[in-house]
């Protein structure tokens, strides 16, 4: 289904911070993967139509950030109550070896896309660092055959790194820099497009920008991604540890480094930021960089809360991010989106937006939350044409069905999706036009065999 109307919806969000809500019954027509026409509409002659009575329309969600691979490592018991330090040595390093297998990395993918899909989310971006000297099987390939397989937009932010981390087995011995610039840019000749309406981009993603590589290394590879026309992305700031190593290595706060290597502007963002300053929150904003926020990771690693209302009132380009199953074992982004609007009304610092001390309720609104989500994170990955729901904006949309009892009882039932918790379930998320779940399923996914795949490789994993 490419060329059909949505007829009837309760309401449509657009995505827009100043012009949200568009009151139903509301319509919605789709032309060649564009959205034609928003308003009441009649069928035209052979239209085929989708039945949203009751329904809540919302733009398809845009994660910025995630880590495919981890999709197989959730609530590892040796390591869910640590700090994320410790974590990444009982986590991300040791079990990098379980993925010799292209299989295991592909079923590890096949599922988080699966579970974002069902979750409304119509575009991935995944920071893919499972990469090392000698592979067998091609990581970038897999997670764009997976993600087209679905119909989903996918960003691979192609990570790695040049310094080792101790201990680590051979599958996550780092690259040179040789071989990780040759990588980017091998991606970027097969994979990247730079329209945006693109279904397939690549960015250039060190894993961590002050411990991944040497500062050198960093200069050159932001000169060789924006000569290639790409994006960059990294982590940054996600715990105190950042700020500590940079002070005590380089003289400088986390957001100061990245500046004198070229990582700051408007083609740049970063996933966490939790422990900004002012000054970092202003030079942000003024040079356009970005900020993926993980809510729930940053809640599960005990990492702290990011100070996202006051970045979006500085103008700072903030969008919505699941991070990796590993440190999120809900990796959706209506978990991701109801997790947010909870987290920054219970913030003890948010009362300033009030002038009282302590938490404020209205932090963060349902609104806002859609925003970051939708708007907020296609701006992030300089994907101008979806994120939001106008005419000649890409057809990406979630068609929510309000049946469950959760939802039965709301006065305004269109803020369901995130202020009602669990997960809403879908009548169709519609990505460029094609319907990729219907009717709260993936047409022609064998959901009990990738279930059972994926129970085969956890225990392959654990042996």
């Amino acid at each position: 289904m490419t060329d059909f109307l949505v007829r009837g919806a309760a309401e449509l969000w657009t995505g827009r911070r100043d012009a949200m809500r568009v009151r139903g019954p509301v319509d919605l027509r789709v032309r060649a993967g564009r959205i034609a026409a928003i308003g009441s509409l009649e069928p035209e002659p052979g239209e085929r139509v989708l039945d949203a009575a009751g329904c809540i329309v919302y733009p398809a969600w845009v994660n910025t950030h995630h880590h495919l691979f981890q999709s197989l490592l959730k609530g590892i018991p040796e390591a869910i109550d640590l700090p994320l330090v410790p974590w990444l040595g009982a986590v991300t390093v040791p079990y990098r070896a379980g993925f010799r297998d292209e299989d295991a990395f592909r079923v590890a993918v096949r599922v988080g896309l699966v579970e974002l899909a069902l979750s409304g989310c119509g575009t991935v971006a995944d920071h893919q660092y499972h990469v090392y000297p000698g592979m067998d099987y091609d990581p970038s390939a897999v997670c764009f055959e997976e993600a087209e397989r679905l119909g989903l937009r996918f960003v691979l932010c192609r990570g790695g790194q040049t310094l080792p981390s101790a201990d680590a087995p051979p599958e996550a011995v780092p690259e040179t820099l040789e071989q990780f610039l040759a990588g980017v840019e091998h991606d970027a000749a097969r994979f990247h497009d730079p329209s945006p309406h693109a279904m397939r981009r690549v960015v250039s993603a060190i894993t961590t920008p002050h411990t991944s590589c040497t500062s050198g290394e960093l200069r050159e590879i932001a000169r060789h991604a924006r000569g290639l026309g790409l994006r960059l992305h990294s982590h940054l700031s996600e715990t105190d540890d950042y700020l500590r190593w940079a002070r005590e290595h380089h003289g400088c706060s986390p957001i100061e480094f990245a500046e004198r290597h070229e990582w700051l502007g408007p083609d740049v963002w970063y996933a966490h930021m939790v422990h900004l300053d002012d000054d970092e929150l202003r030079r942000c904003a003024d040079t356009g960089t970005g900020i993926a926020h993980c809510p729930q990771s940053n809640a599960r690693l005990g990492s702290g809360i990011a100070r996202i209302p006051e970045a979006l009132a500085a103008g700072v380009p903030v969008g919505l991010a699941v991070d990796g199953a590993a440190s999120n074992e809900a990796c959706d982004m209506l978990s991701e989106a109801h997790a947010c609007w909870l987290t920054h009304r219970a913030d003890p610092r948010s009362g300033r937006f009030a002038g009282q001390p302590g938490g404020h309720a209205g932090a963060m609104t349902v609104e806002d939350v859609v925003h970051v989500g939708t708007a907020g994170g296609a701006r992030v990955l300089g994907l101008d044409g979806v994120g939001t729901l106008a005419v000649g904006q890409g057809a990406d949309f979630a068609v929510y069905d309000l049946r469950e009892p959760r939802h039965f009882g709301l006065h305004d039932p269109a803020v369901a999706p995130v202020a009602s918790g669990g997960r809403t379930p879908l009548k169709a998320l519609v990505v460029a036009g094609r319907v990729v779940v219907e009717d709260d399923a993936v047409p022609g996914l064998d959901l009990a065999g990738l279930r059972d795949d994926a129970a085969r490789w956890v225990r392959a994993l654990r042996r």
